[in-house]
């Protein structure tokens, strides 16, 4: 919707006294009442919510830098920088000859312990062992299976898996480097979902709640929202600031936001339809606000009407009582007009058509809505 500069305005109600003056004198003339030309618009029902501006960061749902937690060295890589990735996939495989040796012979003792166990239980069944023996047998396999984890364990530090689904970053190492506990390896992010993290004053406490829709813009795809909703509130309130943390989800299903960026965040609260007008037909009186309201079923008379008002938006304002859809209000031409003055209907302004356009179409007595 276009909206005139504020200086277009002042020219037409200038234009509109100057006229009215005019209109007055041939009145005057012909003996009958003076009616003053005016713009008018109609009172509709859009769709509006309470909002909440904010700015936020972004985090991907799961992050995590992949490290090592033995000195190795590198021996095969399988992914690349930006790959993505499945939970549990094998990433890096590092030097690992002598666990694979210790491995198998752990497995060999393991089994022969067990068929030791399993001679010796079959010989305490018929009276012919000791049961101390059977103990012992018991014993050995299971201290066997218990040295077999534990190589395993360490055979399993020489691989990297991804704990999760996600994309990796930039790869830091290559084959044959010896690597350390701490060395950053890559980083993982799972950004199919990311959380918003955005600060919002403390006195908005009463309306956040999980749940709340939650729409997002960034520079990097100017143009785009990016829709979620409100995942939880943080416990603390800032005593600095007094501001509260509050996370948001986003879906990213198709991965253009990346953690980090930086998203102008608009909290929708309230959705609710509602009547609106355009803010330059108010006549504030101290703390009361009224408006001009053309009766086109009495012969275009104005009648100076007390609104209360809501919300406002950058060119409108809702109105909460005092009027009714479809009534005709005057926005330009306020200057001239009283309680009971008779008006001619330039033009109904739907804020859509140039001030110019307006002004040059053929003035019309416009009485019914």
């Amino acid at each position: 919707m276009i909206r005139q500069h504020p200086l277009c305005r002042t020219r037409v109600a200038a234009w509109l006294l100057a006229a009215g003056f005019l209109l007055d004198a041939a009145a005057a003339a012909a003996g009958e009442p003076a009616r003053i030309p005016v713009f008018v618009t109609q009172a509709r029902q859009v769709s509006i919510a309470d909002r909440i501006e904010a700015l936020g960061t972004l985090r991907a749902n799961e992050s995590v830098e992949l490290t090592t937690s033995v000195t190795e060295t590198v021996t095969s890589l399988h992914f690349d920088d930006g790959d993505r990735v499945d939970a549990g996939q094998v990433l890096v495989e590092m030097t690992s000859g002598e666990e694979h040796a210790q491995l198998e012979e752990a497995k060999a003792t393991v089994a022969e312990a067990r068929r030791q166990y399993e001679r010796i239980k079959s010989l305490r069944e018929t009276q012919t062992a000791a049961e101390s023996l059977l103990d012992q047998r018991r014993r050995e396999w299971e201290t066997g299976r218990a040295r077999l984890a534990a190589i395993e364990s360490r055979l399993a530090d020489r691989l990297v898996r991804a704990p999760f689904a996600g994309v990796v970053g930039l790869r830091n190492i290559s084959v044959g480097t010896l690597v350390e506990p701490g060395d950053l390896i890559t980083t993982l992010d799972d950004d199919s979902v990311m959380k918003l993290d955005f600060s919002v004053p403390a006195l908005y406490l009463d309306i956040l709640t999980p749940g709340l829709p939650v729409t997002a813009g960034t520079r990097a795809w100017e143009g785009r929202q990016f829709e979620g909703s409100v995942k939880s509130i943080d416990s603390r309130v800032d005593p600095v600031t007094r501001t509260v943390i509050v996370r948001a989800l986003l879906p990213n299903p198709d991965h253009r936001l990346r953690p980090g960026m930086l998203m102008q965040v608009e909290l929708l609260n309230r959705r609710r339809q509602a009547i609106v007008i355009p803010e330059e037909c108010l006549v504030p009186q101290g703390e009361r606000q009224f408006v001009f309201v053309v009766d086109t079923s009495a012969d275009n008379t104005v009648e100076r009407r007390e609104i209360r008002i809501g919300t406002r938006r950058p060119g409108d304002v809702e109105v909460v009582d005092g009027l009714a859809v479809g009534e005709r209000v005057i926005t330009d031409g306020t200057l001239k007009v009283r309680a009971g003055s008779k008006v001619t209907i330039r033009a109904v302004d739907d804020g859509s058509t140039p001030i110019h356009e307006l002004l040059e179409s053929t003035p019309a007595d416009i009485s019914a809505p």
